[in-house]
């Protein structure tokens, strides 16, 4: 049985296109957006418990993604987790923003969120986000929860 060429062909594009998708939703999974594009500020900030969050975590201000989270690391001398987050350049954070770290969806992705702060004076390259609130761990939540059964 003889098939004719075309459908060789569309069957070779239909192939093509599908692999094209599997590639694109892998970017899209890994949060791979952009490839060493970095046309942002760094700031940085300290926090307690970090909880499952990881470098190119999204950064958002009011539900808008306005940045990634660039390193993390622990810090011996103030005993904490230093968080390095790159902040696109449109986007002027005020000196007195807060920092949280949240949980968003169901398979518990964490990402930065902040919140806009009332002075006029804003972060530059380097600068340190003083004001954070550390991630909610689900087992500390139990436990606390727990303790309280118990003591009563």
């Amino acid at each position: 049985m003889r098939v004719s060429k075309s459908i060789e062909i569309m069957v070779g594009v239909f192939v093509l296109l599908g692999f094209i998708a599997l590639f694109l939703l892998a970017l899209n999974i890994s949060n791979v957006s952009s490839f060493g594009a970095n046309n942002g500020y760094t700031v940085n900030a300290y926090f307690d418990n970090i909880g499952g969050l990881r470098t190119r975590a999204p950064i958002s201000m009011s539900g808008v993604k306005i940045g990634r989270v660039s390193q993390i690391a622990y810090n011996r001398q103030r005993g904490q987790a230093e968080v390095s987050m790159t902040i696109e350049s449109q986007y002027l954070l005020s000196i007195d923003t807060q920092a949280s770290i949240y949980t968003a969806g169901l398979l518990g992705e964490q990402y930065i969120s902040l919140e806009p702060g009332a002075e006029d004076d804003v972060l530059k390259s380097g600068d340190m986000i003083t004001l954070t609130q550390s991630a909610m761990v689900l087992e500390e939540i139990i436990g606390k929860f727990m303790v309280d059964l118990t003591s009563k």
